[in-house]
């Protein structure tokens, strides 16, 4: 059972400082007439790549490390839907030994609160063996 204690609080546009902007396609809507639950995701995976090279850091999470995605979540708090340009905002929500936590809020126009907000985890692996390494220090330098 879910109580109103229990429902997340819809991210600030004012909680992030990168913001991806994406052009919705008339595609990403469905037969309700919204966009698909199955396109956020997308949306989530080109903004947290669109972070990584904003910030330089892609180089630092390439080469011998992979970072695959290990797990994401959505939360879908009012509809979107084409024709519509939307800000996904991203930020490092937690880096953990191996891991890196990002936390996604897609924002329509210049609205305030998110329509949709997640998290999207990764994992950095050894790119030859796939077992886990530590996050580079140059990842976690740039985030103090």
């Amino acid at each position: 059972m879910n109580t109103d204690s229990e429902r997340p609080t819809r991210a600030a546009r004012g909680d992030f400082d990168f913001f991806e902007s994406i052009t919705l396609r008339y595609a990403d809507n469905d037969a309700n007439g919204h966009v698909n639950n199955a396109h956020y995701y997308s949306f989530f995976d080109t903004a947290v790549e669109g972070y990584l090279r904003d910030r330089q850091l892609r180089q630092v999470l390439a080469g011998d490390i992979s970072t695959p995605v290990v797990a994401s979540s959505c939360r879908y708090f009012e509809e979107i839907a084409y024709p519509a340009t939307i800000d996904v905002a991203v930020r490092v929500e937690r880096i953990g030994r191996t891991s890196i936590t990002y936390l996604v809020a897609i924002f329509v126009a210049d609205e305030s609160l998110a329509r949709a907000q997640g998290t999207f985890t990764t994992v950095s692996t050894d790119r030859q063996t796939g077992r886990p390494v530590a996050v580079p220090e140059a990842f976690r330098a740039a985030h103090r």
